[in-house]
């Protein structure tokens, strides 16, 4: 079974080096720190199930958001790692290409469900686009019955989406609302695709997969455009300004996203700990020992990322 790994993890951290929440910046994710401002919300958001038209509303603004194409359908579900753990299901059980190394959580529910990653030819195949965490982009071709295109990342550069393979009726893209947005505990997440595949994804997860608070704000933020074009900008910002800290640091850029960047070090334990005295939290690879990846810090936290490095 492939080792499930993850940013975050802050309470452990805070158990090994000591200090208080508050006090800790964590950069081990690549959730955006200036989140999508928080609107106003019915009362009924709460209290009631929700209804056909607070969810279709969501689908409506999302499908123009995305541009997504005529003739294919879009699901809402309680975050992408929940569809994530029901793609495997979607074919029968035999090969699946994951190229290594990427998010983990996809080889993870292939191997749930008996499915074998493999190299070559497959039954499925799987891209993380922009990869997670080397940030690098997929645009080739591929003849499994089933490919699966996780955009979770890839609303920083909308240009690069895969979107119009959906009409071929064998892809299926994930969005994840949490990064960009950076609303992560919203738990709100979309997979889009042929008819016949969304309607099966929307069988398994029942009625009322979206909390009646996520299917509000996630239908206002994905009516924001504007605010998406400012957030672009400012994340490509602070992404420069990380790469220059961390570079007059001693370290390298590798790759990664405007949400997170990678980073090359001399030791990636010893540079995620003298971080960590200083109440900065990281993220580590267990497939590299050189290998640092940083999310931004929010913007009046820059000074304390400066101090600890």
């Amino acid at each position: 079974m492939t080792p499930r790994d993850h940013g975050g993890g802050l309470d452990a951290a805070i158990a090994r080096y000591g200090g208080a929440r508050k006090d800790w910046l964590d950069l081990s994710t690549g959730i955006n720190p200036v989140a999508y401002p928080l609107p106003d919300l019915a009362p009924d958001a709460w209290t009631a199930l929700p209804d056909a038209r607070a969810q279709n509303d969501l689908i409506d603004v999302a499908r123009r958001f995305w541009q997504v194409p005529d003739g294919t359908d879009i699901l809402a579900a309680p975050g992408a790692s929940c569809l994530i753990t029901q793609m495997p299901r979607l074919a029968s059980s035999g090969r699946v290409r994951i190229d290594a190394p990427t998010y983990n959580e996809h080889a993870a529910a292939f191997q749930a469900q008996g499915w074998q990653i493999a190299a070559e030819a497959t039954d499925a195949r799987v891209i993380v686009h922009p990869n997670n965490p080397t940030g690098a982009f997929w645009d080739g071709a591929d003849d499994s019955d089933l490919l699966i295109i996780d955009e979770s990342f890839c609303d920083i550069q909308p240009e690069q989406s895969l979107i119009s393979r959906v009409t071929d009726g064998r892809t299926i893209v994930l969005k994840s609302f949490g990064k960009f947005w950076g609303l992560a505990g919203l738990r709100l997440g979309f997979a889009i695709g042929d008819p016949a595949l969304i309607s099966r994804l929307r069988d398994w997860l029942g009625p009322w997969p979206v909390s009646g608070p996520a299917l509000s704000i996630g239908a206002q933020a994905l009516s924001d455009p504007d605010w998406a074009k400012q957030t672009r900008i400012r994340l490509k910002t602070d992404a420069a300004r990380l790469d220059q800290l961390m570079t007059n640091g001693g370290a390298q850029v590798k790759g990664g996203t405007s949400l997170f960047r990678l980073y090359t070090v001399d030791n990636a334990a010893k540079w995620q700990d003298q971080l960590a005295k200083n109440h900065v939290w990281s993220r580590i690879f267990p497939y590299s020992k050189t290998w640092l990846r940083l999310g931004l810090p929010a913007p009046n936290r820059w000074d304390q990322l400066q101090a600890a490095l």
